[in-house]
């Protein structure tokens, strides 16, 4: 079973900074996927940032330049480093890890951390 636990939301004024951690756990081959999606009130869950296993990065065009994923594979964790932070990256943010094996997508999600940017 994987599990993912996220930590470092809170409260925090507009352009001031967070920092997500995540921490996976379980059976995750070397090879995945991990990222970040966040999901505001009254909308869709959306993708902020993912990274590949060998540090490769996409990151939405809303966040690019004041948000940071990075990865430490050998600790299984992914954190996003929130700079510049708007109210209107208000949002749960989720944690994500996913990877293929033998055709099939395993996907998995964790619990979310609540970010509230507000003055």
């Amino acid at each position: 079973q994987v599990q993912l636990v996220e930590s470092g939301g809170g409260l925090v004024q507009p352009g001031g900074s967070l920092r997500l951690s995540c921490a996976a756990s379980g059976r995750i081959p070397s090879i995945n996927d991990m990222g970040w999606y966040r999901q505001a009130p009254g909308k869709e869950r959306e993708l902020v940032a993912t990274i590949t296993s060998s540090s490769s990065t996409n990151y939405a065009a809303s966040v690019k330049g004041r948000f940071t994923i990075s990865r430490d594979n050998a600790k299984n964790t992914v954190e996003l480093q929130m700079n510049s932070l708007k109210p209107e990256d208000t949002a749960v943010y989720y944690c994500n890890t996913n990877w293929v094996m033998t055709s099939v997508k395993y996907i998995y999600w964790g619990r979310g951390t609540q970010v509230t940017v507000s003055s």
